[in-house]
Parts: C-alpha cells; sequence; structure tokens
C-alpha cells in the first residue's frame, strides 16, 4: 500500500506541470531551416562562420529553453526583490571570466584570430546609451538576446520590438560620434590590462563582486519578502535535455562556455547589436542615404556594408540564435503566433525598440555585449552598463503601467 502511494506521488509530481505534446512538424522545419542557413553561411562565408552559426543555435536554444532573460532578472529585482534570475547572472559572468582570463592573457584562438575582449571607453554615452536601453527592454518585454529568442519562439510583438531596435541603431550609428567623440567619456579600462591587478587579480576582484551581488540579492529577498519565480513546466528523465525547463544555472553555465568559445573562434565575444545597426545602415544606404559619412562607419568597419550579411559574426550568429529558439519552442509544444496584438502593446514594443536601438549604439553594447561580454572581458564600462540599466529599469517601472504592461508585486505568489 506504501509503495504503491509513493509511486502515486511519483507519478503526480512529474505530471503535475505537463508539457504540451511536441511540435514535430514545427520541429523539422526548423532544423531544416538551419540546415539551408548553414549551406548558405558555408558556401559564402566559410567553416568558420558555419561553427559560429552553429554556436547561435546553441545559445538560442538554451536561451529559450530556460527563459533565460535579462530584462526580467533586473524587473523582478527591481520592482520585487527577487534576484534568483541576478544570482544566475553572476553564475554566468563567474565561468565566463574563469574561461576569459587565459584565451585574453595567452592570446589562445583558432582560425589565425587574435582574441580581443570588448573593452570600451567609460563615460557619457555607456551612461546615456545603458540607462535608454534599461527602460527600452522594461516597455518592450525583452533585451536584444531576449527579442531574437522570442521571435524564434513565436512572440508576435518581438517582431515590432526588432523593427524599432534596428530603427534605433540607424539613429545610434548616426549620432555615434558626437556620443563617443564630442561627449566627455574616459578611455577604456580593463581591470585585467589597465590596472596593476593583472588577470589574476582583476579575476579574484570581480569573483569577489559577483559574490557581494549574491549576498545583496538574498539580504534584499528576506526583507522584501519577495515572491518566487514560477516553477516552468518540464519533462521527465532523459527528454529533459530536448523539452522542458533547464534549471536557470545549467543555462548561465553553456552561456558563458559558449562565449568564450565564440571569442577563440571570431576573434571577439558574442554579441547582438552590432548586425541591427548594419541591416538598418544597409537598408538606409539602399534608398540613397550615405551612411559613410557617419563616423560609425569608418575604421574598417565600413567594409561590412560592401559584403553579404553572412560575412558578418553578429548576424550570422542571430540567425542562429532565431532558429535555435524555434526548434526550442517546437520541442516544448509551446510555439505559437499571435495575430492580433493590442495598440499599446504595439507602441510600448516599438519605443522599446528604439530606445535599446540607440542606446546600445552609444554604450558600444547591449545586455550581451557591453554587459555580458563586457563584465567577462574585465571592462569597467560592463560595469557601468549594469548599474545605469539597472537605474533604466526603476524608472521603466513607473511607465509600463501606461501601455497595459504589469510589473511583479510583493502580494504575488510567483513572479
Amino acid at each position: 500500500m506504501a509503495l504503491q502511494s509513493l509511486k502515486e506521488q511519483k507519478t503526480n509530481v512529474q505530471t503535475e506541470t505537463p508539457l504540451p505534446p511536441m511540435q514535430l512538424n514545427q520541429f523539422i522545419i526548423g532544423f531544416i531551416a538551419f540546415i539551408i542557413l548553414g549551406v548558405v553561411t558555408y558556401t559564402i562565408a566559410g567553416l568558420q562562420m558555419l561553427i559560429l552559426l552553429s554556436f547561435g543555435l546553441i545559445l538560442g536554444y538554451t536561451l529559450f529553453h530556460a527563459r533565460f532573460g535579462f530584462t526580467s532578472a533586473f524587473r523582478r529585482f527591481m520592482a520585487v526583490g527577487n534576484g534568483e534570475a541576478l544570482r544566475a547572472h553572476m553564475i554566468m559572468l563567474a565561468v565566463a571570466i574563469t574561461l576569459f582570463a587565459p584565451i585574453l592573457h595567452l592570446g589562445i584562438g583558432f582560425f589565425g584570430v587574435d582574441p580581443s575582449g570588448y573593452v570600451s571607453p567609460v563615460g557619457t554615452s555607456v551612461i546615456v546609451g545603458s540607462f535608454l536601453f534599461g527602460i527600452g527592454m522594461q516597455l518592450g518585454n525583452g533585451c536584444a538576446s531576449g527579442a531574437l529568442y522570442q521571435i524564434g519562439g513565436g512572440r508576435t510583438s518581438a517582431i515590432i520590438v526588432l523593427i524599432g531596435f534596428i530603427i534605433g541603431s540607424v539613429f545610434g550609428a548616426w549620432h555615434f560620434e558626437f556620443w563617443t567623440v564630442t561627449a566627455p567619456n574616459l578611455p577604456p579600462i580593463s581591470l585585467a590590462e589597465d590596472t596593476s591587478l593583472g588577470f589574476i587579480g582583476a579575476w579574484i576582484l570581480q569573483l569577489a563582486i559577483f559574490g557581494g551581488i549574491i549576498l545583496l540579492t538574498i539580504i534584499v529577498a528576506k526583507r522584501r519578502r519577495s515572491p518566487k519565480m514560477a516553477v516552468l513546466p518540464t519533462a521527465a528523465g532523459w527528454k529533459k535535455i530536448i523539452r522542458g525547463a533547464w534549471p536557470l544555472w545549467v543555462a548561465a553555465v553553456i552561456l558563458a562556455v559558449f562565449n568564450a568559445l565564440t571569442l577563440m573562434v571570431s576573434g571577439a565575444p558574442w554579441g547582438v547589436t552590432g548586425a541591427f545597426a548594419l541591416w538598418g545602415s544597409k537598408i538606409a544606404q539602399f534608398i540613397g542615404i550615405d551612411v559613410l559619412q557617419w563616423g560609425y562607419w569608418s575604421g574598417g568597419r565600413e567594409i561590412q556594408l560592401e559584403q553579404s550579411v553572412f560575412q558578418e559574426t553578429t548576424s550570422v550568429m542571430n540567425f542562429g540564435v532565431i532558429a535555435g529558439a524555434f526548434m526550442a519552442a517546437a520541442a516544448g509544444g509551446i510555439l505559437s503566433f499571435k495575430k492580433k496584438i493590442p495598440f499599446k502593446i504595439i507602441m510600448a514594443s516599438l519605443i522599446g525598440g528604439l530606445l535599446m536601438g540607440y542606446g546600445a549604439r552609444l554604450a558600444y553594447g547591449c545586455n550581451i555585449g557591453a554587459y555580458f561580454g563586457g563584465i567577462a572581458s574585465f571592462s569597467v564600462h560592463g560595469w557601468v552598463w549594469m548599474i545605469f540599466a539597472m537605474i533604466g529599469t526603476y524608472i521603466a517601472l513607473f511607465i509600463r503601467p501606461l501601455f497595459g504592461l504589469k510589473n511583479p508585486k510583493s502580494t504575488d505568489n510567483f513572479c
């Protein structure tokens, strides 16, 4: 009798939040689309870009599979003090700096690349850009990587976010010289290379900061009695690898590992928004705007305007992220596209995308390039980005309700 009861309990646990059936046809379509992308990429750009496309696929699958968010992590912490996702960020960054340090110090790279981190100037451009990005990602309900994996997962409003993102990126590229040259800024500062710390000292310092942030989130959560994150449906046994939700810490490790691999294969960390500026500038150039006069498209970057997008790293990886998220959503049985979007959501998505696109150019990147890649590269600008994106997030909490967007509440059971 006791054995039967135990079996019933086990069954109840496994079927408490069942996943919908796998959308096999859609999964196959996503796989075929990826194969086509792979053939095109290899034909145009060769093996190196094909590998990066595959990395994008894995990153997109991971982001969607774990619902690994940057926007929601910032919002939950600022709104109700829930720091579960923020702690996952710290794990991701800790693994990343541990891998980045020897790669950057020893120059470990493939395909003849000389790996270089994202170390950018600190000052007005990063402060303004990250602040605008923080507001934008909360209005758009997604960041740079979030917009891509949400598009792959079937969130129609994310397409509007992407359109706004591309337009905002073009304006950011247009004004880039003003914010980075005319406005006051300090030079790039690497904790590992521009201070007496060295890579080992910078590694220890940042690990201590990560630990401090983790401790802070725990203290804040207890004081504010923050609600827990909702538990996502998952699968049992080996099926969990393909379907359902992964723990955030698992996704954090995978993201860090593949960011490091991207650094070794491409010569630079994972980035997202540079592609949006490129796509938008190509369109602007096509309709007769002379984007080559802009300071952004100088210093060797102008060659990207002449090449295929399949020869540009962030574009290729973005294609992979969308394909990976599409397959992950289909595997989980939750791929769907909504045809009707409320007008307020359309406006919030568009404005959010515009702010993120513009802000990302000013801040030398987004949540991936500046925050993830910057801190992983020991750049001070990555920390500045995090602080002012958090401030932007706090301001956005008062703006979101104007567009019918709900914020987490301390009275909720889950957030």
